[in-house]
């Protein structure tokens, strides 16, 4: 193989893998855009539920912030009901600030969705 048959395979080759490449992130981002509609539906048509738990524990996950670009922090509490059963709901900010590990009260949610937390 001479260099101008490598030339030629890469001027073949190199648009057709581009082109996959840009199908594969293009495809990746219609089934995260599904997946979260599919969520979303999912939770609208569950019932919203109020029932006693306590808070078990608490995270946030916190990406990006290098150089110039900006952070981005998720938060997380994890309850648990009365059946032993444990779930891990999103929370917002001020939520999670407001929640304190082995708080115990009223947990309202819909699906996946966190709606409020009343402590007793």
């Amino acid at each position: 193989m001479g260099f101008n048959a490598f030339d030629n395979f890469m001027f073949s080759f190199g648009p057709i893998f581009i082109t996959a490449i840009s199908a594969l992130v293009f495809g990746f981002f219609i089934f995260m855009i599904i997946k979260g509609i599919g969520q979303w539906s999912k939770n609208n048509n569950s019932p919203r539920l109020t029932i006693p738990a306590h808070v078990v524990t608490k995270r946030a996950h916190t990406s990006g912030g290098s150089g110039d670009s900006s952070a981005s922090t998720w938060y997380y509490a994890t309850f648990q009901v009365e059946s032993g059963d444990r779930m891990e709901l999103a929370v917002g900010a001020k939520e999670y600030g407001m929640l304190a590990e082995g708080d115990i009260g009223m947990l309202t949610f819909q699906g996946t969705r966190y709606l409020r937390f009343e402590r007793k």
